[in-house]
């Protein structure tokens, strides 16, 4: 039997969002906003090249590369891919696009590099793990952004 290679490279989710761009930037781009729906604590060097680090209160961490910063449009960064060890070099790329629309902001989100992952396990889990990931994580986002004054 011959292997499948086409393997999905790429999660996508838009979400309409009753918030101005300018908060839901906010919400993505602080240490503030990011460690309170992403992680438990966050710290943000918010420039290409710069870093954002998550921490959980589990002890879990993961770092961000900031790769765009165009504020209040488009903010990308690349980040290690679940489930390979952090010394690998591979990166998937996750970049959030923000447009206005009458009732607020769509947001969407676009994670894609899945397929560089030859092995159907690995990629099966970071695939699996991080498309069950967003939709808690926005739907954190949500409520944070929800519950702001």
């Amino acid at each position: 039997m011959e292997a499948d290679m086409t393997f999905p490279d790429r999660i996508e989710r838009t979400l309409q969002l009753a918030h101005p761009p300018e908060k839901v930037w906010a919400a993505l781009t602080t240490a503030e906003g990011l460690g309170t729906w992403f992680g438990n604590r966050a710290e943000v060097d918010l420039r290409v090249g710069g870093t954002a680090r998550l921490i959980w209160d589990s002890g879990d961490t993961a770092t961000l590369t900031i790769t765009r910063v165009e504020p209040p449009h488009v903010f990308a960064y690349t980040w290690p891919i679940y489930g390979l060890p952090q010394e690998d070099p591979r990166r998937n790329q996750v970049e959030f696009t923000l447009t206005p629309s009458a009732d607020g902001t769509t947001l969407t989100m676009i994670e894609s590099g899945f397929a560089q992952v030859p092995d159907e396990t690995v990629h099966n889990t970071a695939y699996t793990g991080n498309t069950k990931g967003w939709t808690s994580e926005l739907g954190e986002l949500v409520a944070y952004l929800d519950g702001q004054a």
